[in-house]
């Protein structure tokens, strides 16, 4: 409640001329449970800012960062190396046989387009949201989705064997050939070439922007010409005038708004890949809604995994604060509901169906384990129940971990329980797509996937991808958005003391 009180304390004040003296209006303070922690600690200056932000990229790096960059650059040249190796053999090379045709290819596949989702949704739909405390955690989010989306292109055009076929006109893109050869426009193996891409480059777009003032605020500091002349050419000569942050602001707002339906579009897209079949187990109308809440679910928990080391080996404790962990934890924690109320609708959905084939595909390709089902059922073991339950553990039991303020905002436990979450969707995806195709409806075709060592460097390599372009966006850009970051201090509200009113007492 407001209280209005005069200078006086209790009698009217005149001033000089005999004039009263307006009432200063003065708001009570709000409960101590009510406040909030501010989005930067310490009431840093914005110069502190800036120089915190772009001394990361400006000073030297620390000593781990040329062992790290030469670790990962390598395991994504093992990556590259190994795609060679399958283009030159075939596709023999990786475990696939004649009922899983589909394995760890399109398994990570669907896992890195997955953690691409939390930076449109952080940069996007928060922004949209006004949500403020996107701003110290959005631009390494979105960073990350392009990176992601980088690693996630590689799977579905190396799982054909004969990468030249995919970019030949006329068997993913709709050219004029001399074979007239046109791509099957109702498949939706083609919806996820439009939808990918569209979604990557929109993303780089949303990015880039964001970006200019940020380098425009390098080129000034640059002490070489080099470094003058890379970051003033990315500028695009921004004066930080009137206009230009007018025409940013209008640029960006429609890139959001552009970038907001793709969260929901494009995994439900990759999910049409499986739920338009009719393979038991994957003929589902929760797809869509499922695929998106768990690509947001593992985006958020791949940002923590990322973000809580950066900000302690570069000291960024006072910009990405234990409030931004907790909020995010908050997220993660809302996905995992979801995504567990779908594991359990698809057992509703196939014990309400009727059909045997769909109860099979889950009770006996999944879940039947051979500790508790297996001896209190008389059902025999799932040969997948191994990776249902880790998805189960790490998907729906450890999220919920975060009810506790307390476990939230322990920074170390978030972060392992991040690592959890990771873990968990790769499963995810791998029980979607092997259990469902291991058994065919012929007993003669069942086969037991098994990956190959092939299989399973080439998916460490593309983490080495992933981690060498996150190391190179920490080398020369700026990890936090310094001009936002400035938006949310009490020193940008002209109405904040800090920021340039009188406080009067």
């Amino acid at each position: 409640m407001a209280k209005i009180a005069n200078a006086s304390g209790g009698a009217e004040a005149t001033g000089s001329r005999g004039h009263h003296a307006p009432p200063v209006l003065k708001v009570a303070d709000a409960p101590r449970e009510l406040e909030r922690a501010p989005l930067v600690l310490n009431n840093r200056s914005l110069g502190w800012i800036t120089d915190a932000v772009a001394g990361v990229c400006e000073n030297p790096m620390p000593k781990w960062w040329w062992p790290a960059f030469i670790l990962s650059a390598g395991t994504m040249g093992m990556m590259f190396s190994l795609l060679a190796y399958l283009v030159s053999t075939g596709t023999g090379v990786w475990g696939l046989n004649t009922s899983a045709n589909w394995a760890w290819d399109i398994t990570n596949f669907v896992f890195w387009i997955g953690i691409g989702h939390a930076g449109t949704l952080i940069s996007a739909v928060l922004f949209l949201l006004r949500q403020k405390w996107r701003t110290s955690i959005n631009r390494a989010a979105e960073a990350m989705t392009i990176f992601a989306v980088a690693c996630a292109g590689i799977f579905p055009v190396f799982h054909t064997g004969r990468v030249w076929f995919a970019l030949y006109p006329g068997y993913l893109i709709p050219m004029p050939n001399s074979n007239w050869i046109w791509p099957q426009f109702r498949s939706p193996l083609l919806w996820d070439v439009f939808a990918v891409s569209t979604y990557g480059t929109v993303s780089l777009l949303f990015w880039y922007v964001g970006l200019i003032p940020d380098l425009a605020t390098l080129r000034d500091r640059a002490k070489t010409k080099l470094r003058k002349l890379g970051y003033g050419v990315f500028s695009l000569g921004w004066s930080n005038s009137n206009r230009h942050w007018s025409n940013y602001e209008k640029a960006y707002l429609i890139l959001a708004g552009l970038s907001t339906p793709l969260v929901l579009s494009v995994h439900s897209i990759v999910s049409f890949d499986f739920a338009v079949s009719q393979v038991p187990g994957w003929h589902a109308t929760i797809f869509p809604p499922y695929f998106v809440a768990g690509a947001i679910f593992s985006g958020f928990g791949m940002v923590l995994t990322l973000l809580i080391p950066m900000r302690s080996l570069f000291n960024l404790h006072d910009l990405i604060t234990v409030r931004h962990v907790e909020l995010m934890c908050k997220v993660l924690l809302a996905t995992g509901s979801i995504v567990g109320y779908a594991y359990g609708m698809e057992f509703f959905i196939a014990w309400y169906g009727g059909s045997p084939y769909e109860l099979w595909a889950f009770l006996r390709n999944r879940v039947a384990d051979p500790f508790i089902f297996g001896p209190l059922f008389k059902v025999p073991t799932a040969p997948y129940w191994w990776a249902y339950w880790m998805m189960i553990s790490c998907n729906v039991i450890s999220p919920h971990l975060f009810w506790s303020r307390k476990l939230r905002t322990n920074v170390v436990f978030v972060w392992i329980v991040s690592i959890f979450v990771n873990i968990g969707m790769w499963f995810e995806r791998f029980v979607i797509i092997v259990t469902s195709l291991h058994r065919d409806y012929l007993p003669s075709s069942w086969g037991y996937f098994t990956p190959s060592w092939v299989d399973v460097f080439t998916f460490v390599g593309s983490f080495g991808l992933f981690m060498t372009l996150f190391l190179l966006f920490i080398r020369f850009l700026p990890v936090i958005a310094i001009s936002e970051v400035k938006g949310v201090t009490p020193q940008a509200d002209p109405h904040h003391p800090l920021g340039g009113a009188k406080e009067h007492h």
